[in-house]
């Protein structure tokens, strides 16, 4: 069985004027980004590949994310999670290699939730540092058939 787990970059910060895709975090959005890390480090062992939108705030959000595991996944930044639907998304989760276990892909709405509706057939809501953990019936190319269960989701509290 694969997992994935869909995480919503943590909370960003508007203040600097900076274009979408180089927006930092808030200083809310690094206390729930790690928050989410030890969420994970406790609930979900063994995760091997991360899969992350170029932006700044996805990024810094997996950064620290990543800081609370007891071992770091192989990261794989991907241009196609930047602004991507939720098919654009299942795209990029249909190429994931069979025998990868768990996947973390960090991303945007409304992105993110169109794919954990794609790939269970249920709305999950995913607001900034949302999680979803969702199990997959057999390999990563066979995940659009709407067969996942949701194990988890919500927002770790901040």
């Amino acid at each position: 069985m694969a997992t994935l787990i869909v995480l919503r970059h943590a909370k960003s910060d508007w203040s600097g004027g900076e274009a979408d895709i180089d927006r930092p975090l808030a200083a809310r959005g690094r206390r729930q980004a790690a928050e989410a890390g030890r969420w994970l480090a406790a609930n979900v062992p063994g995760i091997d590949l991360a899969v992350v939108s170029p932006a700044t705030r996805t990024r810094s959000t997996w950064e620290i994310v990543a800081g609370e595991l007891d071992r770091a996944p192989e990261l794989l930044v991907d241009d196609r999670v930047y602004a991507a639907s939720g098919e654009e998304l299942l795209e990029v989760v249909l190429g994931v290699a069979d025998g990868v276990g768990t996947v973390v892909l960090t991303g945007h709405n409304p992105g993110v939730e169109e794919l954990a509706q794609l790939l269970t057939g249920e709305w999950v809501r995913m607001p900034t540092s949302a999680l979803a953990v969702l199990d997959l019936a057999g390999a990563w190319s066979g995940a659009g058939d709407g067969s996942a269960v949701i194990r988890a989701s919500g927002r770790p509290p901040a």
